[in-house]
């Protein structure tokens, strides 16, 4: 069996659900870049990312530059700590205040936040 063969064999169980934080405002499409690279990384350790930023904040959905909306779009995705295993926190491209505020659900929540960088030597990607 080959090594992509393998990787398809893997339960869905088996993989380690996390939330993923990543800077959106700001420059978002050079953030949203970084952020398909880090949904690439969470995927070859193995893990089942969830990055609310990248869904909510698509065409149609929610506008990040409505307060009110970003509102919802940021609660909707702290609820999605609950049924997570860890908080992943990738720090390439400093750390923004919606990136805080997703640590600190984290904490109140007691799910473990794990800081990554895709540069790092050593590091994935």
């Amino acid at each position: 069996m080959n090594e992509i063969e393998h990787r398809h064999t893997i339960p869905p169980y088996a993989m380690r659900r996390v939330v993923l934080e990543s800077p959106f405002a700001g420059d978002v499409e050079g953030n949203l870049a970084y952020a398909r690279e880090c949904i690439r990384d969470c995927l070859m350790r193995g893990e089942a990312p969830f990055a609310s930023h990248l869904l909510y904040t698509q065409d149609g959905v929610l506008d990040d530059t409505i307060k009110e909306e970003r509102i919802y779009g940021i609660n909707a995705g702290h609820a999605w700590m609950h049924g997570a295993q860890a908080v992943v926190v990738y720090t390439d491209r400093g750390i923004s205040e919606g990136m805080r505020q997703g640590i600190a659900s984290a904490t109140v929540n007691k799910v473990p936040v794990e800081y990554r960088s895709l540069h790092e030597v050593g590091a994935s990607a």
